[in-house]
Parts: structure tokens; sequence; C-alpha cells
């Protein structure tokens, strides 16, 4: 089912990513401008020819950096105004930076293009529902292709458009008589059960909210429609004096994802009888909600650029809306543009729920722009202000791992246990894991490994713990049958992990199974291309089955690929003389675990030291 709806949702991709230039005449390197320096920063207005222009706004556009995209556009179109292929880009870069009104307006001009009419159509209909104009919207927005997304998406705008023009009846008719996949289900029952509260319709609402939160597959699909779904629901109830009900629902939620922080927030209110409001009580932020439905349903690699189209549309009717703010900070972060995420985050309302989830990113982007003291000090604080939240050591702990302060990071994560306690949950398993790596990294092992055991403990089938631990055993040559056993569970949990993968390969190596460690190492090669460590393992094993010549590109190619400093002098020893030969036969893995020593290893249990701490 999810299969399904990832291919219809991908359709939509071509329209932003693919606008055509046929009709551009061709620019040369001559034309291209200067690029810009730390020293020199870029000057559109340097640009003095419309070949110029268009190939620095290209490239610019690609970068994202969508202010000098927009001005050398505009200068584009001062050279040929007319230029209709340089207007629908210059639309979608205005939109996509989140200028919507100038966008509306270039979307008024190309609304008869056929290269762009989706977009049009989706940009004028939410303009005309946020200006009110209801009757308007319900034109510009008919649709009667064959696209599912589109006739979903122009639907659920209709009814929102009709709730607002005060015919909830018929609102609720036309999410009713939509025709579609499965996958239309969860975003039919949340809108129709959000116009149904907004109406103060609790029967209808009831209804439709619990058919979506029971939606399991939709919920696993559309994550974040889902739990706005869980959160309306419980919010009606928790309005109605059914505190029970309400907290019940949030469980439901809670059983999906843990840890939420909205949802976490919305329970403690609950519990304390606040009054809740709902999210969404209006035409524009119902219109809003669609499009972030269908942008986080979305959002994927590969599909960032109509996610953040459909986000900034989604903004520019609900500016305050938490969650659409994270999101674009999130998609930001992925394109490694830590300045646009950290502005995202910083718009997060301060009495939002999601504010800590924004600090705590914010922490984050600060370390990734190389502003690692200001970092610390920043998620500092944040341990300080909410001691028992664990998203606070993991954020800090993750800086420090970065910083490769690895005693500071453990002394992080010991305070943390500490605060857990003796009766960890399942939800702790990082906390451990974490504890464990940077135990292991300052090499101490007997330390390390309770961690990582205690991680599994928690979350058995958790494949980065069941790789860590198992790679560290059999990189250090011990316990190797168990080692080999873990890495097959991880590789089945996540199969085209590439990482996990190379673990498996190098296991086969270090038992001298080297046809089946080439085998595991191509694989790995090709899920995660340009992973130094990982083609400086398939050198190895390609020289150990006879393939030498295949072994010096492969090492080559892993010194060119910025391994640790500490393996460079191996990688250059072996291009220099090759493996070793083998004096003796590898350990079979029995062998190999009966032959070791069992490592004695401390209990985990908390000291008063320990919570101290």
């Amino acid at each position: 089912m999810r299969h399904s709806l990832i291919i219809r949702l991908l359709s939509g991709v071509a329209i932003v990513a693919g606008v055509a230039f046929a009709g551009l005449p061709a620019a040369t390197a001559q034309d291209a401008p200067a690029a810009a320096t730390e020293e020199a920063p870029f000057d559109p207005q340097s640009v003095n020819s419309f070949s110029g222009a268009f190939l620095a706004a290209r490239t610019a556009d690609v970068d994202k950096d969508f202010d000098n995209a927009i001005a050398l556009y505009r200068i584009a179109l001062q050279y040929d105004p007319t230029n209709v292929e340089v207007k629908e880009r210059l639309m979608i870069t205005l939109l996509m930076n989140g200028q919507f009104d100038e966008g509306v307006k270039l979307a008024e001009a190309l609304k008869g293009d056929a290269a762009v009419e989706r977009i049009t159509t989706i940009v004028r209909g939410m303009d005309a529902i946020r200006k009110r104009e209801y009757r308007t919207a319900e034109k510009i927005l008919r649709y009667s292709g064959p696209n599912d997304l589109d006739r979903m998406m122009t639907g659920l705008l209709v009814a929102w458009a009709k709730f607002g023009d005060g015919k909830t009846k018929e609102a609720l008719a036309t999410i009713s008589d939509m025709k579609g996949p499965d996958w239309f289900g969860i975003f039919k029952n949340y809108h129709a059960g959000a116009i149904a509260a907004a109406a103060g319709d609790k029967s209808t609402a009831r209804k439709r909210l619990n058919d979506a939160i029971l939606d399991r597959d939709g919920g696993s699909a559309a994550p974040d429609t889902f739990m706005r779904a869980v959160m309306t629901l419980a919010r009606l109830e928790a309005r109605e004096g059914n505190k029970q009900k309400a907290l019940d629902a949030i469980s439901v939620g809670e059983n999906l994802i843990s840890n939420y922080a909205p949802l976490k927030a919305l329970r403690e209110g609950v519990e304390r009888g606040e009054k809740q409001e709902q999210q969404v009580r209006t035409a524009a932020q119902g219109a809003s909600a669609v499009l972030f439905s269908i942008g986080g349903a979305l959002n994927r690699e590969g599909a960032e650029d109509i996610v953040s189209l459909y986000l900034q549309v989604a903004r520019a009717l609900d500016p305050d809306s938490a969650d659409t703010l994270v999101l674009l900070g999130g998609i930001a972060e992925n394109q490694k543009k830590p300045e646009l995420a950290i502005e995202y985050y910083q718009q997060v309302p301060k009495d939002s729920p999601m504010r800590r989830i924004s600090e705590l990113q914010l922490g984050l982007q600060l370390a990734d722009l190389g502003k690692v003291d200001e970092a610390k000090k920043h998620l500092k604080a944040l341990i300080e202000a909410d001691p028992k939240d664990m998203r606070s050591y993991l954020a800090y702990g993750s800086v420090l791992s970065d910083a490769k302060e690895y005693k500071e990071m453990g002394e992080v994560y010991d305070r943390a246990v500490g605060v857990i306690g003796n009766v960890p949950n399942r939800s702790h398993w990082t906390i451990f894991f974490q504890r464990g790596i940077a135990y292991e990294r300052q090499k101490k092992w007997e330390l390390a490994e309770p961690n990582f055991r205690k991680a599994l403990e928690l979350n058995p089938d958790q494949p980065q713990v069941l790789n860590y631990l198992g790679y560290s055993w059999v990189d250090m040559n011990i316990n190797l049958q168990e080692g080999l056993d873990m890495i097959r569970k991880a590789v089945s949990v996540k199969p085209d992990d590439g990482y996990i993968v190379d673990s498996l390969g190098w296991a086969y190596f270090r038992l001298g199974q080297f046809d089946d460690a080439v085998a595991e190492l191509e694989r790995a090669a090709e899920l995660r291309a340009g992973d130094a460590t990982i083609n400086d393992h398939l050198g190895d094993a390609y020289w150990r089955v006879g393939r030498k010549l295949e072994a010096t590109f492969q090492w080559n190619r892993a010194l060119g690929l910025k391994p640790e400093e500490a393996e460079i002098p191996k990688i250059k020893a072996k291009i220099e003389a090759g493996l070793p030969e083998l004096t003796d036969p590898p350990p079979a893995a029995a062998q190999a675990t009966d032959s070791k020593e069992p490592i004695k290893t401390p209990s985990l249990t908390v000291t008063e030291s320990d919570k101290k701490s």
C-alpha cells in the first residue's frame, strides 16, 4: 500500500524540477559571471547579458540560493521580458523562497500556461481562500484530470472553501464523494473530521477522526496527518469533558510515534484539565493543513523541491504553524543550508510544544556552521532547563561526538543514565547506545560493551546497535560467530543500509570467507558510494581473492575519499606493498569465539555517584 502511495505522490515532482528551458538560447562559459568568493560576494547587477543572467540564475537555483536566483531571473527578464520559461522558473523560485504575494502575481499571469497549470491553480486557489473569496476558490480549484494526487488535493481544498462559505454539509459531502485509491483514506478522514470539529458537528468529527487513527497503514504512510488526527480527536474529547477518551486517543498516537513533543505536551495539558483549542479552526488553516498533509507524506529524498513548494504555500495561509516551520527547517538541514534552517527554527512560536524541538535542532545547526562553543552553550542551557528531556543529552552528545570530545560525551551520557534511574524503558536505548560509543572511542571496551548490551536489551532488533556491537567484536577478532549473527540480523532489518552491509562483508573477511566478503562489500560500495572505509575494505577483499589490480584501485580511491587520519598511512602501505601473506588460516567463527576469554563487564546499575554527576 505504501509503495503505491509513494509512486503516486512522486508524479508531482516533475512539475517543479522539470520546467522546460528548450526555448532559451544556449549559454556559454564566457557568458557566466565570475564565481563568488568569501572576500568578493556575487553581485547580480554585474551580469550584462541574458545568457549570463540565465546561466547564473540556474546555478543559484540548483544551489537553493533563491535570493540570487530571483534577482538573476529578473535581470534575464529585463533582456527578454516575454520569455515564458524564465517567468515560470521565477514564479516557482519566489514561492519556494516564501515570497507568496509576488508568486501569486506571476501565477495569475501564467494561469493559461500548461507547463505550470497545476501550480498556478493551487496557488491562485489558496490565495482566494486566504482572501475569503471562497466561491472564486471553488471555481479555480475544479479538477477533472486523471492524476490521483491532484484530484485529492483540489477536492480537499474545495471542501475547505465550502466550509469557509458556511456550507459545512456540502464540504463534508465533497470529501465523502471523492473517489480514489486506498491511500486517500487517512487524508479524507482527517480533513472531514477537522471540518466537522471546526463546525461543531461533534458526532461526525468523532467518527471520521476515529476512522483516521485506526488506519494503521495510512498512519505509517502519512504520520504527520495521523498525528494531527490524534490530537484533533483528543482535543475534542477533552473539551467535552471526556478526559479518559482524550488520553486513550493520545495513547494511540504514542503507540505509533513515541516521544512526539506536541503529543506529550497535549497529554500533560489534558491531565491538568486545561482547556484545549483546536489547531485548525478556519478555512485558511484547513487549506494550509491540506498542503502540509501532502508535503509531509511526500517528504523524502529526491522530493525536496515539491515538498518545499507545498509547505511554503501552506505557510502563507498559516504562518505560525510550528510543524510546517520545523519541517521546512529539516529540509534546509538536508540541503546543507544551516543558516536557513536556523531562520525557520527561530520563527517557531515560543509557546508551541515544537519550540523545544526547534531549539534542539538550532543547536545542532550552530555546530554545523562551526560555532561549536555557541552550540554547546545553547544545548547545555536546554539540559539545565529540563534535565529529564533525553533529547537534550542526545543533541549535546552528537555535537561532542562530531568534535571528537569523547570524554565529555561519556560524562554527558553518564548524567543522562543517572536521570533515567534503574528503570529505563525502550525509548532509552539511544542513551545507552551513545554512551557505549563514547566509551568505545575512548578505548574503554570494558565500559562500552555493557552499554551496547543494555541498548539491545531495551530494543533487541535495533539494527544500529546490532551492527555496532557485532562489527566491534569482528574487528577485534572476538566473539566472531555472535558478532556475525548480529550483523546478519541487522542486514535483515535494513538490507539497503550500505554501512551495515559493509559490516557483514568485513565479518566474512575476518572469517576468511573472502568470496562472500567480496560479494557483500561490492554491494555495500553500490549502496554507499564514496565511503572511504567501504572502499578500503573492498580493496582488502579483492587482494585476498587475487584481484590485485582492482584492490590497488580501491585503496587509491579510499585514499582520495578523505579517510580518518589514522588510516591514511595504513592505506598507503597497502598501495605500496599489498597485504601480507596469510601465515595461518583465519579462525573459524566458533573456534574464535571459544578461544577468547569472555570480557568481564560491569553492571549497569545506577549508583548514587551516577545520579549526582
